[in-house]
């Protein structure tokens, strides 16, 4: 009795099927909303699975209303989405004779988002200003345009270690004793920098190099810090 020939493997190439027009380029960003501030940081480190595309690839971008966009996804979509609110932000400065306000561009930036939702922009960002009363204001989203007001938020490649931590640090998540309240500068601006410390011992799409902003009533102040780099 012959038992059934077998079959060897072979490799299968898609040549037709295989093309996505998104690609997660890593890295992380945060975002710290204080009683008259905000702190907000993201590395610069651009990747493409185990290649590193760019040590130095911004991924948070000033705003001429005096907000600060802070990004991870695909950087091409987040370049784009950039350009899109920057001429938005212009067009209504030359028609109203005045910056939008943070308010108004987060709910701008949600409806741009959300009518790109049939072909959305890969990005999750972090929209970061002072609202009219002077306090800070962070507005988080997903690439549909659902957005929320929060004190603090973490997106992208190493999100899953640094958003427990600020839950930890800023909130005072499972800790004895914690009063509550906004953070004063000083100690948001170390939170920010403890978490990229650690976020790049574990995660390799996050390093290089660590771009902060500082937004007050004076403007927006940058700071850029080095990383690990490997």
């Amino acid at each position: 009795m012959h038992s059934a020939p077998t079959e060897v493997p072979v490799e299968h190439h898609n040549h037709g099927g295989g093309w996505d027009p998104y690609v997660d380029n890593g890295g992380t960003s945060l975002a710290i909303a204080g009683k008259d501030f905000v702190i907000v940081a993201s590395d610069a480190r651009q990747s493409d699975g185990y290649s590193i595309n760019s040590r130095y690839d911004p991924k948070a971008f000033t705003l001429s209303n005096g907000t600060v966009l802070a990004t991870t996804g695909y950087a091409a979509d987040a370049k784009r989405l950039v350009e899109v609110l920057e001429q938005n932000a212009q067009t209504y400065f030359h028609k109203h004779e005045k910056q939008m306000s943070a308010p108004a561009m987060a709910q701008m930036l949600s409806n741009t988002l959300y009518y790109k939702r049939f072909f959305p922009y890969y990005v999750f960002p972090i929209l970061c200003g002072l609202d009219k009363d002077g306090k800070g204001a962070v507005f988080a989203y997903d690439p549909v345009g659902n957005m929320e007001r929060v004190v603090y938020q973490a997106y992208g490649s190493a999100s899953a270690l640094v958003q427990p931590f600020l839950d930890n640090q800023v909130a005072g998540a499972n800790q004895r004793g914690h009063e509550g309240g906004f953070l004063d500068r000083v100690m948001a601006r170390k939170i920010a920098i403890d978490a990229f410390t650690g976020a790049t011992e574990r995660d390799i799409y996050t390093g290089d190099w660590l771009d902060i902003f500082t937004i007050d009533q004076t403007g927006i102040h940058r700071e850029k810090r080095e990383l690990k780099h490997d």
